[in-house]
């Protein structure tokens, strides 16, 4: 596994035209057009068919867009998900319970949510006593 270079086009594809179209320049570019379109109003005398082409052309890049860069955060969230669950797996003290978080259904999450909140509560009122991670109750002994 060599993260270098991905051998899918589509993933190399969207890496490009995120990395593009987040560019100062992509963003000039699509203000000239607009601008263009604009001063060319007159010309065709605000016609149907001049409001027609920039609402043909900014819907079409949109909903191509859309996917790119869902395609890209999906991709970068799943990175950071990994990350995350190596910096857990890896740490003393930590619970593994918390890997692989995202893949647990809502009433799961809401329950540890709930065991969390509760630790800062107690954190912020001082009951913690300034311990660190290690000798911390274990999550079970919590509920």
């Amino acid at each position: 596994m060599t993260p270098a270079r991905s051998s899918s086009w589509f993933t190399r594809f969207t890496k490009f035209t995120a990395h593009a179209t987040g560019h100062p320049v992509s963003f000039l570019l699509a203000l000239s057009i607009i601008v263009v379109w604009a001063v060319t109003g007159p010309l065709f005398g605000f016609s149907d068919t001049w409001q027609l082409v920039v609402n043909t052309g900014t819907t079409i890049v949109t909903f191509i867009m859309v996917f790119l860069i869902q395609s890209t955060q999906n991709r970068d969230a799943e990175a950071v998900h990994i990350k995350l669950d190596e910096l857990l797996r890896v740490t003393p003290g930590a619970h593994n319970v918390l890997l692989d978080l995202e893949e647990l259904e809502e009433k799961d999450l809401d329950k540890l949510k709930a065991v969390y909140s509760r630790l800062a509560d107690e954190a912020r009122r001082g009951k913690s006593g300034g311990r660190r991670a290690e000798g911390v109750r274990d999550i079970d002994e919590l509920k």
